[in-house]
């Protein structure tokens, strides 16, 4: 079951940019069929995604994420 994290999307999104290099939306990636994170937007209550991609050695080496919905 992945994390809920009640947050500003567009915020927390570029908070990653600034720590991990690499943020994209993929909708149809496979890393999001199990997703890291479900960032919610009190507000709004619109949904995002959010996976990490890592290699195999566990190095993550970049974001995903898709909006649910």
């Amino acid at each position: 079951m992945p994390t809920v994290i009640k947050r500003d999307p567009g915020k927390f999104l570029r908070e990653m940019r600034v720590h991990y290099g690499d943020v994209w939306r993929m909708p149809s990636s496979k890393y999001l069929l199990q997703p890291d994170f479900v960032v919610v937007d009190p507000r709004t209550g619109k949904k995002t995604k959010v996976s990490f991609v890592s290699l195999d050695d566990g190095e993550v080496v970049g974001i995903v994420y898709d909006d649910l919905g």
